[in-house]
């Protein structure tokens, strides 16, 4: 990427945009990063703030005031939605709004600019899945009035959105993001890792809720990032799965975690409603159409987890 680009990251301050934000920086680019706050943090840009090249503007994507006066735009990232189960079902309308306004202003700015856009949806579209692995052409199993339906719908409507702009000629692709993980999630995000790190560290029982036997398939935020750039810098509409292709149940990546950590226990719990019992990538197409696939071992990228971890709680 030329330095003369300008990258607009909306979700900037959340896990996945710090990570992004700083990735582009390091490669010459100008980044204004777009977040309300409601789950994103200013430390995680804290040694960003000071840049020239970088902005940080305080604003909701559902409103196209945070997109105003942003020219000589090159390229637009939309990510802000509330992701984490537990911020996308104490916010369910917030999350509705963002998955779609937010989306189609995110969009036409891109439009207005003749930007290339990314927008991440997620492994959710595809429920509970019927098909495994999960490839990209599977259309899903999902329940659109179930506890988490807010985000899984919204994140379906966000694709609608993003195909409907490029049948008009809009530059935009999708991104399928797969449990990614890491640095920056705070110990009350609510995802299993960042939940399952933070009470491993203090001393805590990890709940196993359906028995731990459902399994997930988790890609380091670094590999993500790496991913997600790639896409940027193509021409591909997609969607494209990013993510580990490697398997594991919740239960070992409990054990794991408590491993690694030096403490913590594990207990069975209760089962959830609409709980997804599979998940795993097929990720053909992120190889042929962008030579990516994810490397990070999950052994290394857990502990890499709790070493950011172990700072912020101490």
């Amino acid at each position: 990427m030329s330095i003369r680009n300008h990258i607009v990251v909306t979700g900037g301050a959340g896990f996945i945009g710090s990570h992004l934000c700083r990735a582009l920086l390091a490669h010459g680019n100008r980044v204004t990063a777009i977040d309300n706050l409601s789950t994103g943090h200013r430390e995680n840009l804290s040694d960003l703030q000071a840049r020239p090249e970088f902005r940080l503007a305080v604003a909701d994507v559902t409103s196209p005031v945070a997109f105003a006066g942003l020219a000589e735009v090159t390229h637009v990232v939309h990510l802000a939605c509330p992701a984490s189960p537990k911020a996308n079902t104490a916010m369910p309308l917030e999350t509705i709004r963002a998955t779609s306004l937010g989306t189609l202003n995110a969009l036409e700015l891109a439009h207005r600019n003749h930007a290339r856009a990314v927008i991440a949806s997620s492994s959710e579209i595809y429920g509970d899945p019927q098909v495994h692995p999960q490839t990209e052409d599977y259309r899903g199993n999902t329940n659109p009035i179930g506890p988490y339906s807010a985000y899984t719908e919204g994140k379906r409507l966000s694709e609608a959105a993003a195909a409907a702009h490029h049948r008009t000629g809009t530059n935009v692709g999708v991104v399928r993001p797969f449990n990614v993980y890491g640095p920056n999630m705070w110990p009350d995000d609510g995802r299993v890792v960042s939940s399952f790190c933070a009470a491993a560290l203090a001393g805590q029982t990890l709940q196993l809720h359906n028995g731990g036997t459902q399994t997930r398939s988790l890609v380091y935020v670094a590999d993500f990032v790496t991913g997600l750039t790639a896409m940027l810098d193509s021409d591909e509409f997609g969607p494209v799965n990013l993510g580990s292709e490697n398997e594991i149940t919740v239960g070992d990546l409990a054990r794991l975690v408590i491993e690694l950590a030096g403490s913590g226990a594990v207990e069975v719990s209760p089962g959830r409603s609409d709980v997804v019992t599979v998940r795993r990538p097929d990720t053909t197409r992120a190889r042929k159409l962008l030579g990516w696939e994810a490397s990070t071992p999950l052994r290394d990228g857990i502990a890499h987890t709790l070493d950011w971890m172990r700072r912020v709680v101490g």
